[in-house]
């Protein structure tokens, strides 16, 4: 029993060695978000180039995400819940205008490519990797392999260049405004002793929201859920703790690595045109963030790299992560991220299986006039 323990954990151990390893290296050449970043490009490595055997069970990332959670959920202050109320308008139409993007981008990927545009479209649209893929599943004639590579890479892409880009003057905090009280509030100087006892009642609500989330079918209730948790006992009155930098880190090596493990090269035919369409739609997808974020930045008088971050087509949790590395505005960027991840999960896919609807519909006329003029001859 022991011994058939041990082997099923020598995969986990194995994984574990190699994302700390790449946690170090990235950690001493100075890449920024180094335990997001490490871990991630060196289980990608691992296991597309030296092919070894990884796991890493859901409920470690899961984990991560209870912990990035409540981070994101401490800077949901009334204040900055009042200040998000008042960016709704801007919210929806930035939303409207990324999707916009992506449906453009999915047209010209759809014709160079020669998928169908229901397998480009999926591939393109922005968050919600885990919605769209179970929307792909469900899409009658979908190229489920394309879809999750196309969406791997770019959550990829935005994961690797998000991070750059904020540490270049452009992109960084210089002249922010609003800034500096999340600077102070999300220092990583906070002490593993400070934490108790408050945090046992903060953790069991992360919990018991991340679990009752996945009950009710809540989009990323693992993440959502903490969120909302930390949220309402917040305004309640009760103030949580910040949390240690090794545990931050801790929590960014549990979601990189499930990231880096989820692109499988082996999967896909046809991989130099579909990785370079991929990269290519990915970074169309960048340089469509970046010129909402100057749009948003004209608007409210925020940070260049808290606009970016806003607008950036990845995910919640890791823009979170990126945001209180850099001190950026958490409050506004998972303001905005949170609310593109309820439009992705409860209107893109009524929207899209609509359009894939009227499609089918107009393609199934179209084959049966063909057919009408070849009985004609």
């Amino acid at each position: 029993m022991k011994h058939s323990a041990l082997n099923n954990a020598k995969p986990i151990i194995t994984t574990l060695i190699t994302a700390i390893i790449g946690g170090v290296v990235f950690t001493l050449i100075h890449i920024p978000v180094p335990w997001l970043l490490g871990p991630m490009i060196a289980v990608l490595f691992g296991t597309n180039a030296m092919k070894l055997d990884y796991v890493w069970p859901s409920l470690i990332r899961n984990t991560g995400m209870i912990v990035v959670g409540y981070t994101i959920g401490l800077s949901m202050t009334s204040n900055a819940l009042h200040q998000m109320a008042l960016q709704l308008p801007s919210m929806l139409l930035m939303t409207l205008l990324l999707v916009l993007l992506c449906s453009g981008i999915a047209c010209v990927v759809s014709k160079l490519s020669g998928n169908d545009y229901a397998t480009s479209l999926l591939g393109s649209i922005p968050g919600g990797l885990t919605q769209v893929i179970v929307l792909a599943e469900e899409t009658k004639g979908v190229n489920l392999a394309t879809v999750t590579v196309t969406q791997v890479t770019r959550l990829m892409i935005i994961i690797i260049v998000m991070p750059l880009l904020v540490t270049i003057p452009m992109f960084g905090q210089s002249g922010a405004e609003g800034s500096v009280k999340v600077a102070s509030s999300t220092s990583a100087s906070a002490s593993w002793a400070s934490l108790f006892p408050d945090i046992l009642i903060f953790a069991f609500v992360c919990i018991l929201f991340a679990l009752g989330g996945t009950k009710i079918k809540f989009p990323t209730a693992y993440l959502l859920g903490p969120i909302l948790g930390t949220t309402m006992l917040q305004l309640g009155g009760l103030e949580g703790p910040h949390l240690p930098l090794t545990l931050i880190d801790m929590a960014q090596l549990m979601i990189g690595t499930h990231v880096g493990l989820m692109l499988k090269t082996d999967q896909i035919s046809k991989k130099l045109r579909t990785f370079s369409l991929a990269i290519a739609s990915g970074i169309l997808l960048v340089l469509g963030a970046i010129v909402l974020s100057m749009i948003l930045n004209t608007i409210y008088p925020i940070s260049n790299a808290t606009a970016l971050l806003s607008m950036a087509p990845g995910g919640m949790d890791q823009m979170g992560i990126i945001a209180h590395e850099i001190h950026a505005d958490l409050s506004i960027v998972s303001g905005y991220q949170l609310f593109r991840t309820f439009f992705i999960y409860f209107a893109v896919p009524p929207l899209l299986k609509l359009l894939f609807n009227l499609m089918n519909k107009k393609k199934a006329a179209m084959q049966k006039r063909e057919h009408g003029n070849i009985l004609k001859y």
